[in-house]
């Protein structure tokens, strides 16, 4: 029988057989499945009609079941056992989850709140599997469709729909200058920061575009280097006095370690929204459900307080 077919049949008779066979009374099976008596009487009616069998013959007051009614009786114990299984709520037990997540997330995310996040998911759930994928701005609908990616961390775009979201906390954008550098121990005008050689690390192209909209009408920096990670312009910063820019928080990771100087921009940058997304068709996964809310505790607690650590309110 085709698919097709087994959906216009209506499976819940199949339900009813099976109470029959455990009660075998038509007045018993009607109490359980709160129907009246004449109501069972028609259900087994269709049933007979339905499986081509009287299924019952009567024996007292009771119902004897027929070789073919004994013989579904073990079929249907599995399927109905299964069907059961998947239709009651249960909770999540993130101890015994062995489901791989993907995230889609940006450079800036990886290196500086999503490590912080780690040793908690994984002391929950010590069988999880995370794959982290770049995320594409320009095809984060796809990605959180057809693209596989279960969630995404990034600064949402003004449109998000249909998507849905959740606060993490509000990032910025400092500067970082080697000990070396001849505005090392001096204020970083604006003029200093249109003539000095730049490095931009971890700043995706959104958060680059809300930098450029700031320097309209003035000579564009001259940009020596666009990297994932700080090592590249650590390798240069000897050779020439680079400016490097980086999100906040990096600057607040990083600074001490290397030795480097943090610098505030020299113009307004309000700082902007880093958001957990995902699709609706999410929403209700409790795994899912589960790992967003570890993510919002651990990273939207870090962001916070390095807010207030690096003086950003």
């Amino acid at each position: 029988m085709e698919l097709e077919e087994v959906y216009r049949r209506d499976l819940n008779l199949l339900v009813a057989l099976k109470v029959l066979l455990e009660e075998c009374s038509v007045s018993k099976a009607a109490i359980r499945l709160n129907l009246s008596q004449s109501a069972m009487s028609r259900v087994l009616g269709r049933l007979r009609d339905l499986l081509e069998d009287p299924l019952f013959t009567r024996q007292g007051q009771s119902l004897l079941p027929t070789q073919r009614a004994l013989e579904l009786n073990e079929q249907l114990n599995e399927p109905l056992e299964s069907l059961r299984i998947l239709l009651t709520p249960s909770d999540f037990e993130p101890a015994a989850c062995e489901q791989t997540f993907k995230i889609a997330t940006t450079d800036y995310a990886i290196q500086t709140i999503l490590p912080f996040a780690l040793p908690r998911i994984y002391q929950e759930a010590p069988h999880i599997s995370l794959e982290f994928s770049p995320l594409q701005h320009d095809n984060l609908l796809s990605q959180l469709t057809s693209g596989g990616c279960d969630m995404a961390i990034c600064r949402p775009s003004a449109d998000m729909e249909p998507l849905c979201h959740q606060l993490l906390g509000q990032v910025s954008v400092f500067c970082l200058v080697s000990k070396n550098h001849p505005l090392a121990n001096k204020a970083l005008t604006f003029q200093d920061y249109l003539s000095y050689p730049h490095a931009m690390i971890a700043v995706s192209d959104g958060v680059k575009a809300l930098i450029d909209e700031q320097l309209r009408g003035y000579p564009h920096p001259k940009m020596v280097l666009r990297a994932y990670h700080l090592e590249a312009a650590l390798a240069i910063i000897d050779q020439m006095p680079l400016i490097i820019t980086v999100p906040a928080d990096l600057a607040y990771l990083v600074a001490e370690r290397y030795q480097l100087i943090v610098k505030p921009l020299p113009f307004e940058f309000k700082p902007f929204d880093y958001s957990l997304l995902w699709h609706a068709r999410c929403e209700h996964s409790a795994s899912q459900l589960w790992l967003r809310n570890i993510i919002k505790e651990e990273c939207g607690r870090l962001i916070n307080s390095r807010v207030h650590d690096i003086g950003l309110l």
